[in-house]
């Protein structure tokens, strides 16, 4: 690193853990998927005589943790950084919605906006562990759009909590809260109390549904195929990430996008400007939530009156905390400051 672009990294750095205490407060709608991650720990000594898979011993009784995932993990970010978070998601009628209103309830995330729908199951994610290392994962859930009156449900809900929200989050994971004609309504109605839409996408969701959002976050893999360019031409063109910008911007009809890039940061279009954020990580065990804790940061900052550049150098070291730990964890915003203030410290 240069000493001016060092300089002006750790003025960056001074300038955005300034104005943190901004971002305390604010209060985000979250719209989309949610489920219940559980993770049973065990060792691994042996393969199975009955097939070659690994036999896992659990350690104790105690140990299976749950966790916030989807959508729910965007919520718990929110809050650990001093936000609010209204939650409007859909759940099933069965155990797994209440363990997961009561993980909700201890994060300080009220599970009374969430609609229960007795013909789908609540989304659940079953991850087998040993040390580090993911062995299994069992997935129980449903992937189905909702019914037109539970949608217009969601849709109900969101209106009446824009008049004390600061922005909505969008999140999608394709398992049915997110379609075309819920997007378009959830976007149409923040524009009209000048309330900004943030976008996380998935990647088998047609670009055109987010149209009209202020800022979809998607990661390189998804951009590229939100774009319907390949990637094997894109490994030929120099200005390859452009284009894949300019695609998405085009059909979001939006001037602003962020493509998160792992271990190259992320790349910030504005306007006509392409800036590259550098990334803060040194340890990365798990990226598994890494864009829950982005979106989260980045929104609640450019909600907060940040600029969108400052707000994605938030966005970026406070996934650089998260992906130092194992599975889909917050980023509390005491970890954020400390870690910032480890960054600024480190640069001469």
């Amino acid at each position: 690193m240069s000493e001016q672009l060092r300089k002006l990294t750790k003025d960056r750095l001074v300038t955005v853990l300034d104005q943190l205490p901004r971002i305390r407060g604010r209060k985000m709608i979250v719209v989309g998927d949610s489920g219940l991650d559980e993770y049973v720990f065990g060792n691994v000594k042996r393969i199975s005589p009955e097939a070659p898979v690994p036999v896992v011993e659990v350690i104790s009784e105690n140990s299976t943790d749950y966790r916030l995932g989807l959508s729910t993990n965007v919520a718990q970010n929110i809050t650990s950084l001093g936000g609010e978070c209204f939650l409007v998601s859909v759940v099933g009628r069965d155990e797994t919605a209440q363990q997961l209103k009561s993980l909700l309830s201890q994060r300080h995330i009220s599970p009374e906006y969430l609609i229960e729908d007795a013909t789908r199951p609540t989304t659940r994610k079953l991850r087998v562990m040993s040390g580090q290392h993911h062995l299994l994962r069992i997935d129980y859930e449903r992937q189905k759009f909702l019914s037109e009156d539970v949608e217009q449900q969601i849709v109900k809900m969101v209106k009446s909590l824009l008049p004390q929200a600061d922005g909505v989050i969008i999140q999608d994971y394709a398992k049915g809260v997110v379609s075309e004609s819920c997007v378009q309504e959830v976007i149409r109605i923040a524009k009209s109390k000048n309330l900004k839409v943030f976008v996380d996408p998935h990647r088998n969701t047609p670009v055109h549904y987010y149209r009209g959002s202020d800022l979809m976050t998607p990661n390189y893999d998804e951009a590229v195929g939100l774009s319907g360019l390949k990637f094997d031409e894109l490994r030929k063109a120099s200005d390859s990430l452009q284009e894949v910008g300019d695609i998405l911007r085009k059909a979001t009809q939006s001037p602003t996008l962020v493509i998160t890039r792992g271990r190259d940061g992320m790349s910030l279009y504005e306007g006509g400007s392409h800036i590259q954020i550098p990334t803060f990580a040194r340890q990365v065990f798990d990226v598994a939530g890494a864009g829950d804790t982005v979106i989260a940061t980045l929104s609640m900052s450019w909600a907060s009156g940040l600029s969108l550049e400052e707000s994605c150098l938030l966005a970026n070291a406070a996934a650089g905390v998260v992906v130092g730990k194992i599975g889909c964890v917050p980023c509390e915003i005491k970890e954020l400051e400390d870690f910032l203030q480890r960054h600024i410290s480190v640069i001469n």
